[in-house]
């Protein structure tokens, strides 16, 4: 992996969707001008959603996901189909490829109305427009074509006929596919929005042996970018330096982060006239869903013995011993809430759509999720009428340090400047 590759989570995802051998490798590999995907006249090559991270001009770093055909056949088919339709709530952009020598199926049908539903911005791509050629290379309309997309209303600026073989119109597509980014959208930023130009700010980062050798993690390292990008100061410490650390500092720091697992122990050393976070509320509020996340951790107090609580992680890794989501936070809940609690466990892509069984769900940061993503497994959990926070919250929460951890942000909208 490159370090210095943007993550896949701030990338833009675009899914591509379509039946058997409508041509989607064949897209990907025309849109990139590389062979990413592999291509073949036998049905079902692609059988499960494959991501690859890579450039794509003029949007710039992008995820492509190839994913399997719709119409794909027997009970192993259903689930491969059904996968394809979870890919939905991490596409930022979906391309739906057709057929274009046999028109829209029933099958291109549902899954154009899933993602309308969705309100994802989507582009309709006619494949194999190669096919529909006269003598003179004259592009053959067929008028049941275009009265059965008409009745669909698709047409104008989601609409596109193209060829993967002669790769005609492939330019116009990854500029169609460019202009499907809301324009004007307003910037997010982890931590940028609460510091000044050459602000001390502390990161306090424990290095243990559940921590990943030789670098940081992901929200670590994405939080000191920021920093960089605010023109603020990084101090990168263990728990352990942390006091001595700010004594040596000439002045106070104008903000304090913390690992959630330390949390405890930086609060106690963190004077309370020093603003203190950590990267996990950061993050939650960078994807949208701190409001959430807070209620969530405020209905901890409810559980009640034989409850059972959702641990999930965004992400897949090496479990330690003392891993923080199996091990970690299951001991810290019964013992804040003196409980007999049940725990279940997923990670990855893997997030159940049935919630009922669960009392609670305490999700990580999320910092391999792209924005979207998150925000459906929020919104499944909310649908559910099922409360949800995340590691970091819900351990500040337990050591009773939950509201100064928000305080950072009341005191940056205070700082805001009031529009006329």
């Amino acid at each position: 992996m490159n370090l210095n590759s943007t993550p896949a989570a701030e990338r833009v995802h675009i899914g591509i969707f379509g039946r058997r051998n409508a041509g989607k490798s064949s897209l990907i590999n025309a849109l990139t001008g590389q062979d990413l995907a592999i291509v073949s006249e036998k049905k079902g090559t692609t059988t499960d959603p494959v991501l690859k991270a890579m450039e794509l001009l003029p949007l710039g770093p992008v995820v492509m996901i190839d994913t399997p055909g719709l119409d794909d056949e027997g009970e192993l088919g259903r689930l491969r189909v059904q996968k394809a339709y979870q890919i939905l709530n991490k596409t930022d952009i979906a391309l739906l490829v057709v057929d274009g020598s046999a028109g829209m199926t029933e099958d291109d049908a549902k899954i154009l109305e899933r993602i309308r539903e969705k309100e994802i911005p989507y582009l309709v791509v006619f494949n194999k427009s190669d096919l529909l050629l006269d003598d003179s290379g004259s592009f053959i309309k067929d008028e049941n074509v275009e009265n059965h997309l008409a009745e669909l209303g698709i047409g104008g600026k989601d609409l596109l006929w193209v060829s993967a073989f002669d790769k005609a119109q492939i330019h116009e597509l990854r500029e169609r596919i460019a202009r499907l980014i809301p324009s004007g959208e307003s910037e997010r930023h982890i931590v940028r929005d609460l510091v000044s130009p050459l602000d001390f700010v502390v990161l306090v980062v424990p290095i243990d042996k559940a921590a990943p050798k030789g670098r940081l993690i992901l929200p670590q390292q994405q939080t000191i970018r920021d920093l960089l990008e605010a023109g603020a100061v990084s101090v990168v410490v263990r728990e352990t330096e942390l006091a001595k650390t700010l004594k040596k500092l000439e002045n106070p720091p104008s903000l304090v982060i913390t690992d959630s697992q330390a949390f405890k122990t930086v609060a106690r050393i963190v004077p309370e006239n020093i603003p203190l976070t950590s990267f996990s509320i950061l993050f939650a509020r960078y994807k949208g869903n701190l409001e959430l996340l807070v209620r969530g951790a405020r209905f901890i107090d409810s559980l009640k013995d034989d409850d059972t609580v959702l641990i999930s992680e965004g992400c897949t890794h090496h479990r330690q011993c003392d891993d923080i989501g199996t091990v970690k936070l299951p001991n810290w809940l019964k013992d804040f809430t003196g409980k007999e609690l049940n725990f279940e466990f997923t990670s990855g892509t893997e997030f159940p759509l049935e919630l009922d069984k669960y009392r609670l769900i305490i999700h990580c940061g999320g910092c391999t999720l792209n924005e979207r993503e998150m925000k459906y497994r929020m919104k499944c959990a909310e649908d559910a009428g099922m409360p949800m926070t995340n590691y970091g919250t819900a351990i500040a929460y337990m050591n009773g340090i939950l509201e100064r951890s928000l305080e950072v942000f009341e005191t940056a909208l205070l700082k805001t400047p009031m529009a006329d």
